[in-house]
């Protein structure tokens, strides 16, 4: 249980809703931000204005999982309020708070630095990345039926990268019959992709790879897709590209060859926002565990 942990919920969106569900079970006391257009009510939880919040008593913050902007400010998409994390918030807050986001940027960084916080990014953990693969492969699936005229069966469908979406997606996608080709880099994940059954080859041969491509997935979060890859691409592939914002593809270049290309990240919370908050909350509540503990040995 998590009896006596204050804990401020700021900003967030359907998948921060199983988050509160499964704390207040915990019967930690919580303090919602952002949430004062929801209908739903959450026995022990407190809707506040951010300047309500009694954050000298708050021994943990969880943001959404985009965490916040370049100038702080935090998306909710419950409320029209304007809510922004600053140092002297941080400042109010016990030494001992920690922050939980799904991931984090140059101010987030460089704010927990200033105020001496821990930040731990969610989506930085394995067992995380690991789970959310599952809806990711489901909305991509979704998404090449959707922009496309022909099967996934019998398709050459080529993914960039073998992290742990991109196993996942290559997987997915071979046994749904489609002729698998999956780039990287390192010698033990071309290795790995032979042991899958499926085609390797090195991101150095891209250009070569492309000319009879139905669909391009990437998993890679730098300039991968460029525009000499694309020069070489069939005007009907598809590119699906799952990386992190702003992607690993030229997507200016794409439109001029008039070449479908999407950026899709975040598919979890688009297609299963239920599943992807349950794997956020059932994260979040051991590490809010092992924080009540951890306080608990050094009080």
């Amino acid at each position: 249980m998590l009896t006596g942990l204050n804990i401020a919920v700021i900003g967030g969106d359907a998948r921060q809703l199983e988050v509160i569900r499964k704390l207040v079970e915990l019967d930690g006391k919580l303090y919602l931000v952002g949430f004062d257009q929801l209908d739903h009510g959450f026995t022990g939880a407190i809707k506040s204005k951010l300047e309500e919040v009694p954050f000298h008593e708050i021994d943990t913050i969880i943001l959404p999982v985009p965490g916040t902007a370049l100038d702080g400010h935090i998306d909710t998409v419950f409320s029209n309020e304007e809510i922004v994390l600053t140092e002297e918030l941080l400042e109010q807050t016990p030494d001992h708070c920690q922050i939980y986001s799904g991931i984090s940027n140059d101010y987030l960084n460089q704010l927990v630095l200033k105020t001496n916080r821990k930040l731990t990014q969610l989506f930085e953990r394995d067992d995380i990345a690991i789970y959310n693969s599952i809806p990711t492969v489901e909305g991509t699936i979704m998404m090449v039926i959707q922009h496309t005229d022909f099967t996934i069966h019998g398709s050459n469908i080529m993914v960039l990268g073998l992290g742990r979406v991109g196993m996942s997606v290559a997987r997915t996608f071979s046994h749904l019959g489609a002729h698998v080709r999956v780039g990287a880099r390192k010698s033990k994940d071309l290795a790995r992709i032979t042991e899958m059954g499926l085609k390797p080859f090195h991101l150095n041969e891209l250009e070569d790879e492309v000319s009879d491509v139905d669909v391009v997935l990437n998993t890679i979060p730098y300039p991968i897709v460029n525009a000499k890859a694309i020069s070489k691409m069939p005007s009907h592939t598809l590119i699906v590209d799952l990386a992190s914002k702003p992607g690993g593809t030229d997507f200016r270049y794409a439109e001029k060859r008039g070449i479908k290309a999407i950026l899709a990240p975040g598919l979890p919370g688009i297609v299963a926002p239920k599943t992807a908050g349950q794997i956020l909350a059932n994260v979040l509540a051991q590490l809010l565990f092992e924080q009540l503990e951890d306080g608990k040995e050094t009080s």
